[in-house]
């Protein structure tokens, strides 16, 4: 049996997630950013603990087709642009389409109806949320992070960074704390 789960972002998710599930007996077979298979349904008088044992831990229980499909689309994101450090090799909009199995016109519709954004904005924001992070780290230069994220150039890095936090990378740099935001909130 196939569960979506909200607000899986990072592989300590997975862990928290596959855990929960150990811990109730539900046998998880595969976990992934966004979904858990498991070897038997879990009985429909448990799914209520399940559900509260999942918010308790800030994850949440996605029951309707269009939140589950938003969800694979924020995941899809954020597992390229946080642990994918290859880079995409197409757009985005043929990788999320191609991913899903769907018209792309039509997921770029849901999403901004649901979310209020649009997929392109989406992607910005956790783009220069690894952006900031790389910026924390002070390992690579400004140049390596515009190539590494994928960015044609460091002014457009840089242009897209300020229209976004309002500050240039080397400033962020120089005030970091605090400017960081998890995943999740973005």
């Amino acid at each position: 049996m196939r569960y979506f789960i909200k607000n899986m972002v990072c592989p300590r998710c997975i862990m928290a997630v596959r855990q929960i599930f150990q811990e109730l007996n539900y046998a998880p077979v595969e976990v992934t950013l966004g979904e858990v298979e498991t070897a038997r349904a879990v009985p429909e008088e448990e799914l209520d603990q399940l559900r509260e044992t999942l918010v308790g831990y800030g994850f949440e229980l996605i029951d309707d087709t269009k939140s589950r499909i938003i969800e694979k689309i924020k995941n899809l994101v954020v597992q390229s642009v946080h642990h994918d450090h290859q880079g995409l090799k197409v757009n985005y909009s043929e990788y999320i389409a191609s991913h899903l199995n769907r018209d792309y016109a039509y997921l770029s519709s849901l999403f901004s109806e649901v979310e209020g954004t649009t997929i392109e904005k989406y992607i910005i924001h956790q783009k220069i949320e690894r952006v900031k992070e790389l910026l924390v780290y002070d390992e690579l230069t400004l140049s390596e992070i515009a190539d590494q994220m994928g960015y044609s150039n460091v002014a457009y890095l840089s242009g897209q960074f300020k229209k976004v936090t309002g500050l240039t990378p080397s400033h962020f740099r120089q005030v970091k704390e605090n400017k960081r935001k998890p995943l999740d909130a973005v």
